[in-house]
């Protein structure tokens, strides 16, 4: 199956990295030396898809600008002699196709996602939430991909989570079907421990067959006026399978400061020009706070 469309949601207001997100969006905040939405990004091109939308918002100008050719730094850099960074800014406006789209009010995840409809048309399509980066062998979203290609169905992409993560992830009741693939049963979005169906949380990634649409239309807002993906997932069960798929690979919830930090570390550790020095530089700082 040939997965050529990919919908990134990015029209938050970045509460949780204030004052940061005061000025520039969340998703252009750096990790390393990438805006933290590159990383969707390029999984995405990795993947084979070709054609992104990215919902925004106002004050989000910058990504578009990002991902855009830059005549006059491409001009600088080849007058300077810098020919490897000029390969990479040339790079990143040509990751993909990139289509902009508006979402003038927060009602949700589900409601971004719908902001693509016309976008999309009647094909499959992915879905990456830039909040989480995927670091894995053969990229999270082709893994999708291959289940949603065997199987005929929406897939969500799952992780095994402790009791503190029922509270921030949406939790499955599933039946297995191989070692990494479940068929979804019921799904509640962050039930907390005492209402968990299992251990099992969505985690960021999805493949999604076009009839998710008409189930987000169908989907009533929650408490907080907003629609949640989860409740819609739960409408297309009515309909057609879904299925759960335990990547492979290892991920970083960059949603919250501490996350952030954790994956600017263990990404740099994975960097020859950075790893020697910073392992040297954390023994030192562990053995000083010891």
């Amino acid at each position: 199956m040939n997965i050529r469309k990919a919908v990134i949601p990015a029209a938050g207001f970045g509460t949780r990295f204030l004052p940061a997100t005061k000025s520039q969006p969340k998703e252009m905040l750096s990790v390393i030396d990438k805006p933290l939405i590159q990383y969707s990004v390029e999984e995405a091109a990795r993947s084979g898809i070709g054609n992104i939308a990215i919902i925004t918002s106002r004050g989000k100008s910058s990504m578009e600008d990002y991902f855009d050719t830059s005549p006059e730094l491409e001009q600088f850099l080849e007058e300077k002699g810098k020919s490897d960074l000029l390969e990479e800014v040339k790079r990143i406006s040509s990751l993909a196709e990139f289509c902009y789209i508006r979402q003038k009010k927060a009602l949700g995840l589900g409601h971004a996602i719908l902001m693509a409809e016309k976008y999309i048309g009647q094909e499959p399509f992915a879905v990456l939430l830039p909040d989480d980066i995927f670091d894995c062998p053969t990229p999270c979203v082709k893994q999708l991909v291959d289940v949603y290609s065997e199987f005929k169905g929406s897939v969500i992409v799952l992780g095994r989570t402790d009791e503190e993560g029922t509270k921030k992830y949406g939790i499955i009741k599933a039946k297995q079907i191989s070692e990494r693939v479940f068929q979804v049963e019921d799904l509640v979005e962050k039930p907390g421990p005492e209402r968990a169906f299992s251990d099992l949380a969505v985690l960021g990634r999805y493949v999604f067959h076009p009839d998710i649409f008409e189930a987000i239309k169908k989907t009533a807002p929650d408490k907080k006026g907003e629609i949640q993906i989860t409740d819609a997932i739960k409408i297309l069960l009515e309909t057609q399978p879904v299925y759960g798929y335990i990547f492979k690979g290892t991920r970083y919830d960059c949603g919250d400061k501490r996350g952030f930090i954790e994956a600017t570390i263990a990404l740099a550790l994975n960097r020859p020009e950075f790893s020697r020095r910073l392992r040297e530089f954390l023994k030192k700082l562990m053995a000083h706070s010891s």
